[in-house]
């Protein structure tokens, strides 16, 4: 698709961009990608916030040894080697790193940052229930942060430029579900890796070209459908989806099923709330962010998430669903077992679940389950 290869060449440049722009003096403000951390802040102190968000590769694990221990989560300890190598210019040009702090391994991320890092880190809370004393701690965080931003940009953050960027924030996430609604149809025309592909380019792209070339794309596909019906449609949902990390879902497409919608509370962007532009303008950050944002595994109660999933379920007409999470995440250990349980008994859906390191030598017995599951659950 042209807009594609458009978003490509864009983001093929974008690092010497945003290098031009710190050399004029634009603060780069990096964070982790958990859905918790309101950009239009970022760029409504006149800064431009950028996703850490890459993942997938083993040579990043080996090296963390280093900074962190092994039994941590393995996208978080992905962070601080990412950092610590040199390999990615954008995780060395940040001059601000933002942690919304979920979980005990978030936590870690952040110290190890702060420890190793060279790098300012601005950690604020996350409760782990919607209660109003709940609401109330997280909206103080985000007014903590926008302290925070303004004492390091040195510009105020004023209402309306704040309305302004929560405006371009709403039409990135219309455009993002508009085209993820496409693939509802029997034969979708975009598969699920291009769909994530295009999710994971709005934690870094421009903002305003981002939604020029999303809209493309949603002209461009509206009016077309994919050559084959999948053999299977599958819904996945997890921990962490990074970009870097493709490999379950070229999986599935090599065993002729297609993922037609996606449920992550790390490394994908929540695209199906909006941002209320009436009011106070904090309250509604925190409105959209936190108190109607779909909640992790971690959330307690974390039935809200798997009633969400299920309606994605049955919108998207799955056949079955893969919970692909990385190691060390307890929390979404937890939840997998009772998940898989009650999306059987109240849907009559299949679940497989597998668990990755970011090990090359994974490849083989993931490729044999997905097919193996695929088989099971595809359409007569």
């Amino acid at each position: 698709m042209e807009a594609m290869r458009a978003l490509q060449q864009h983001l093929e440049v974008r690092p010497l961009e945003l290098q031009r722009m710190k050399e004029r003096g634009v603060k780069l403000v990096g964070y982790t990608p958990g859905g918790y951390m309101p950009e239009e802040l970022v760029y409504a102190a006149g800064a431009v916030p950028l996703g850490l968000i890459r993942g997938g590769s083993p040579e990043p694990i080996a090296e963390s040894a280093a900074y962190m221990p092994r039994f941590f989560d393995t996208f978080c300890r992905a962070q601080i080697a990412y950092r610590m190598s040199g390999e990615d210019p954008l995780y060395q040009m940040i001059d601000l790193l933002v942690v919304p702090v979920t979980e005990n391994n978030i936590k870690a991320l952040a110290d190890s940052w702060d420890f190793y890092a060279n790098v300012e880190t601005f950690r604020f809370g996350v409760p782990h229930d919607k209660e109003e004393d709940a609401f109330q701690y997280y909206l103080e965080g985000l007014h903590l942060l926008k302290d925070k931003l303004e004492k390091v940009t040195g510009n105020k953050i004023e209402d309306g430029k704040l309305r302004e960027a929560m405006a371009l924030s709403n039409r990135m996430w219309e455009s993002l579900e508009k085209i993820s609604l496409l693939r509802k149809s029997p034969r979708p025309p975009l598969s699920g890796e291009e769909f994530v592909r295009l999710n994971h380019a709005s934690f870094y792209a421009d903002k305003a070209r981002l939604i020029e070339c999303l809209q493309a794309v949603y002209d461009e596909l509206r009016e077309t459908e994919g050559s084959d019906t999948p053999r299977a449609r599958v819904l996945l949902t997890g921990s962490t989806l990074a970009m870097g990390d493709y490999k379950i879902l070229d999986l599935v497409r090599r065993a002729g099923a297609a993922v037609v919608t996606e449920e992550f509370a790390e490394g994908m962007r929540h695209y199906w709330e909006r941002t209320e532009l009436e009011g106070d303008p904090m309250e509604a950050l925190a409105d959209r962010y936190f108190r109607r944002r779909v909640p992790p595994a971690w959330f307690r109660p974390s039935r809200e998430r798997i009633d969400f999933v299920m309606r994605l379920a049955k919108d998207f007409d799955v056949d079955g669903i893969i919970w692909y999470q990385l190691m060390y995440r307890e929390s979404y250990d937890m939840q997998a077992f009772y998940f898989q349980r009650i999306l059987e008994k109240e849907m009559g859906l299949k679940t497989l679940k597998v668990v990755s390191d970011y090990d090359a030598s994974e490849m083989g017995p993931l490729s044999t389950r997905v097919e193996t599951f695929v088989e099971t659950i595809r359409t007569p």
